[in-house]
């Protein structure tokens, strides 16, 4: 036998979890995007963000730096896919996506676009490169 219909039933999963933010009380969370090449300025802009009261999330590997975990050239291109899919995820979990660095490339532009199709406000620590600046 299925259950009646809640109100919270009528909710988009966007919906669901804005109130369950809102239930939990969290601060607003902000998801750093930008190159890897960035990832001092990210490391910054997590400290300042961090600070003001957001919880921050980022980039968790620089796969242009190595290390053992993608020295393999076959399993690095999956593990880019994943970590793709995965920052993803953390723009869908976001109130807001902050773009770090002076140059956006390829897979940024994609994030930004991405985040904007999803309704999020997206800042740049250097407005200039906005690619949808007018």
């Amino acid at each position: 036998m299925s259950q009646p219909l809640t109100p919270g039933d009528r909710l988009t999963p966007e919906e669901r979890l804005a109130d369950a933010k809102e239930r939990l009380c969290l601060p607003r969370i902000v998801v750093i995007c930008g190159s890897t090449r960035f990832m001092t300025e990210m490391a910054e802009a997590d400290l300042r963000e961090t600070v003001a009261g957001n919880i921050v999330v980022k980039p968790g590997c620089d796969l242009k730096s190595p290390h053992a975990l993608w020295s393999d050239p076959g399993e690095a291109e999956v593990l880019k896919s994943r970590l793709d899919d995965l920052h993803r995820a953390k723009i869908r979990l976001a109130d807001e996506v902050l773009v770090v660095g002076d140059h956006i490339g390829d897979s940024t532009r994609a994030e930004i676009a991405y985040a904007r199709s999803l309704g999020r406000p997206v800042r740049f620590t250097h407005p200039e490169v906005d690619p949808d600046a007018s």
